[in-house]
């Protein structure tokens, strides 16, 4: 046995469960030693729980196949198998929020890839680039759930990862006012072209829960823990249209904004070019370098040559240019499945180790 952090998947079967799979098959500090889903596949080896449904360009990692699947709910059998646990169930938000508190209660903690505990007021919801601080919440999380060990700490939605990182670097501009519009790939609803045909030509100008998501999440993000809780920001004010395109991964967005104080283009580059955070500081095993990238060519960035930037984990930005009704208007691009999901919870479970939360 190795000396890395024992993990397991919860949702293991699904797609962001197999991207997740994939991700630790390699990483240099986390080890996948139990897979769990639900009753219909507990038993199965785990090549035999996805057999015909491995929606991974990748080939099924040796070592996961080989594991025999675990009950979710089994919280005493699945947690004597790790040292913390990934969650991507694809259940009712009620039934997922009580799930990852029954793990949190029993003293393992879980890092979500999914929404039910975006909204608790002491569980942050970690941007690890933006707002480490808000793991100073966590010990009041776990006075709540009567556990030392436990907790719940959860990524945002995928829809924010391209654009929020490009504001976030502007900050000390006084983003005012912003508009967004997202074009979101189909594995966002956890599809591929096999399995939602009606995709192939055609684009959905829907995405139920999208909006609000993208509308209020950053602004926990941007807020500040205030006593027993994650105080949201009152600015800037966002408005944005979600929209379903078809391509396999990566979400695009069109973003427009206004500042308090307007800086000109060269101050904006530069403060793309030099943003670093936690990660990058840490040297994190999945911290892209440089965080995020601006392109001058006017055609980019593009979905299929870009999104994979970083390992997938960087954020791309491009045409950067004033507008006749806002300040200025740019395009940012980030991987949905990598940076926007499993990536992005992998980063997080990177930055509470090495900052001691999993010991």
């Amino acid at each position: 046995m190795s000396d890395k952090l024992r993990v397991g998947v919860i949702g293991a079967t699904g797609m962001v469960g197999q991207r997740f799979v994939t991700l630790l098959a390699e990483h240099p500090w986390f080890e996948l030693t139990a897979a769990a889903a639900s009753s219909r596949s507990a038993g199965l080896t785990y090549a035999a729980a996805v057999a015909n449904r491995w929606m991974m360009s990748t080939p099924l990692p040796r070592q996961a196949a080989e594991l025999t699947v675990l009950n979710a709910a089994n919280v005493a059998e699945v947690g004597s198998q790790v040292d913390f646990v990934f969650c991507a169930v694809d259940m009712e938000k009620a039934a997922t929020r009580e799930l990852e508190d029954s793990y949190a209660r029993a003293g393992i903690p879980v890092v979500s890839n999914n929404s039910a505990h975006r909204g608790t007021p002491d569980v942050p919801m970690l941007m690890p680039e933006i707002n480490p601080e808000h793991l100073d919440v966590i010990p009041v999380q776990q006075r709540r759930l009567g556990t030392r060990r436990g907790f719940v700490v959860v990524k945002p939605n995928c829809s924010i990862q391209s654009y929020v990182p490009a504001l976030h670097a502007l900050r000390e501009f006084g983003p005012t006012e912003v508009l967004a519009c997202t074009y979101q790939a189909i594995s966002g609803s956890g599809k591929t072209f096999a399995t939602w045909p009606e995709m192939v030509d055609n684009v959905i100008p829907y995405i139920a829960g999208e909006e609000a998501k993208s509308e209020q999440e950053p602004l926990k993000i941007w807020g500040q823990v205030v006593g027993d809780s994650i105080l949201p920001a009152s600015e800037p004010l966002i408005t944005t249209q979600c929209i379903r395109v078809p391509v396999s991964d990566g979400h695009l967005a069109a973003v427009f904004v206004n500042f308090a104080k307007k800086p000109s283009r060269e101050e904006i580059l530069a403060r793309w070019a030099a943003f670093q955070g936690e990660p990058q500081r840490l040297q994190l095993p999945s911290a892209p370098e440089p965080f995020i990238r601006y392109m001058e060519a006017p055609d980019r960035p593009q979905t299929r040559l870009d999104r994979d930037y970083g390992n997938g984990m960087g954020i791309s930005v491009g045409r950067l240019r004033e507008d006749s009704l806002f300040d200025y208007k740019f395009v940012c691009l980030s991987h949905n499945t990598l940076r926007g999901a499993a990536g992005g919870a992998v980063l997080n479970a990177e930055l509470l180790a090495a900052k001691g939360y999993f010991a």
